[in-house]
C-alpha cells in the first residue's frame, strides 16, 4: 500500500475514527485503525465491537492495499505535522509496519494484519429514513445531559427514540432520564419513520454522532432494526448496537396537574442559581427557591461555608411556595432553554416540577425536587 494525502483531510478523518477506539484494550487489534488505500480514496475504520465507524477521503494511491496501525499514535503524529504538509503512507513489503513521511519527518509504526480486523455484523436494517442534521442535533443537545451514568440501570444509559402522535401530528421523540430529571424533545416525524421500533441509542454512540453533526448541514440517513442502528452523513458511516432493554414508561412521571406557573428571565435566573450555589455543599448541591408574588428568593446554606441569598423579579401570581432543587440539575435544564423565559409549572414542594421553554413548545423537562 502506498498513498499520498493532504494533512488536513487525513487529520479530520482520523479525529473522527480514533475517538471510537478505547484507550485501554485487552484485544490489541481493537487499538488499531484499519487503513485501506483504494484508487483515488483512503478509507479509515475503527471499532470497539459495540460501535464501528468508517470514513473515506480523497487520496492519491499508487499502490492499493490495507493494514492496521495504532489509532491514537497515528492521530498524534498527523496532528503534530505542519499545516499544508503532504503525508505519504506506505506499508513495508511484509506489511509488518507502516511508514509515515512528511517533509523531513519519518515515522515507522508496527502494524497488525488487516485480515485480523473484526467486521461488525449489521444484519438486516428494515427501517430507513432521512432526518435533517439540525433536528438530530437538537434532540441530542437538549436531552443528553439527562442520560444516566448508573450502570446498574443500563436501560437509562442512552437516548430513547420512538415515533409518537401529539394532537393528531406525528413526531419523532428523543427522551433521556436518570431518575432525577427527564428531558423530552420532539421533531417532525421523517417520512419512513412511522413504523420504527422504540430504540435506546447508547451514550457513547450519541456522543460520536454529535461530533459528526458539527460538519453536516444537510440530512442524515438513518437505518435501524431492533438491535442495530446506522447513521450515514457525507463520507462517514457509523454503526452501533442498541441497548437491549426496555425504557420505562416515562409518561407516568410527567406531571399534568401542575397549576402554579412561574415565569423567570432565564439567563438572569441561571446566573443567580450559579452564584448562590457556590455556598451549597458539594454532595447535595441543594438550593432553595422561595416563590412569592412577583419575586423569587434563592438561598443556600452550608455548615462549613455559610449562607447566600439572591432575589430576582419574576412573573408569579399564585400562593407562596418553597421548593428545593439540585442546583446542577437546575442549571443543566436552563442551559437548554433557547427563549428569554423559562416557565416552571409546580404543584407543591414534594412533586415533580415541569419546565418549558417560553419560545419552544417542542421540548419539556421534568425535575424532581429535593428536601432542603
Amino acid at each position: 500500500m502506498k498513498l499520498t494525502i493532504e494533512r488536513a483531510a487525513l487529520l479530520k478523518a482520523l479525529a473522527h475514527v480514533q475517538s471510537v477506539v478505547e484507550r485501554r484494550n485487552t484485544i490489541p487489534i481493537l487499538s488499531n485503525v484499519l487503513v485501506t488505500a483504494h484508487k483515488g480514496r483512503l478509507s479509515l475504520a475503527a471499532t470497539d465491537m459495540d460501535l464501528a465507524i468508517t470514513e473515506s477521503v480523497e487520496a492519491s494511491a499508487s499502490k492499493t492495499g490495507s493494514t492496521t496501525a495504532p489509532a491514537h499514535t497515528l492521530y498524534e503524529i498527523v496532528r503534530k505535522l505542519p499545516d499544508g504538509a503532504q503525508v505519504e503512507l506506505e506499508t513495508a513489503s511484509d506489511d509488518s509496519s507502516l511508514v509515515i513521511r512528511a517533509g523531513r519527518s519519518r515515522f515507522t509504526l508496527q502494524c497488525l494484519p488487516a485480515a485480523d480486523f473484526p467486521a461488525m455484523s449489521e444484519g438486516d436494517l428494515p427501517h430507513r429514513f432521512q432526518l435533517p442534521a439540525a433536528d438530530l442535533k437538537g434532540i441530542i443537545d437538549r436531552t443528553r445531559f439527562a442520560i444516566s451514568n448508573e450502570e446498574t440501570r443500563y436501560y437509562l444509559n442512552g437516548i430513547y427514540f420512538h415515533a409518537a402522535t401529539v394532537a393528531g401530528t406525528q413526531v419523532l421523540r428523543g427522551v433521556a432520564t436518570d431518575g432525577h430529571r427527564l428531558a423530552r424533545v420532539e421533531v417532525p416525524l421523517p417520512k419512513g419513520a412511522g413504523e420504527i421500533p422504540g430504540v435506546i441509542v447508547p451514550r457513547k454512540t450519541v456522543g460520536e454522532v454529535r461530533k459528526l453533526l458539527d460538519e453536516s448541514d444537510g440530512t442524515v440517513d438513518v437505518e435501524l432494526s431492533d438491535t442495530r442502528i446506522r447513521f450515514s452523513s457525507g463520507n462517514v458511516t457509523l454503526v452501533s448496537k442498541l441497548i437491549d432493554g426496555t425504557f420505562p414508561d416515562y409518561e407516568r412521571v410527567i406531571p399534568t396537574g401542575n397549576d402554579k406557573v412561574l415565569n423567570v428571565p432565564c439567563k438572569e435566573f441561571a446566573h443567580a442559581v450559579d452564584r448562590v450555589s457556590t455556598i451549597s455543599t458539594e454532595k447535595s448541591r441543594a438550593i432553595k427557591l422561595a416563590v412569592a408574588k412577583g419575586v423569587v428568593t434563592l438561598s443556600a446554606t452550608s455548615p462549613d461555608a455559610g449562607s447566600a441569598t439572591e432575589e430576582i423579579e419574576v412573573e408569579y401570581k399564585d400562593t407562596a411556595l418553597e421548593i428545593g432543587f439540585n442546583s446542577r440539575y437546575l442549571l443543566d435544564i436552563t442551559e437548554q432553554i433557547a427563549g428569554a423565559e423559562a416557565r416552571f409549572l409546580m404543584a407543591d414542594a414534594g412533586s415533580p416540577t415541569l419546565v418549558r421553554d417560553g419560545a419552544d413548545e417542542s421540548a419539556l423537562y421534568v425535575l424532581m425536587p429535593m428536601r432542603v
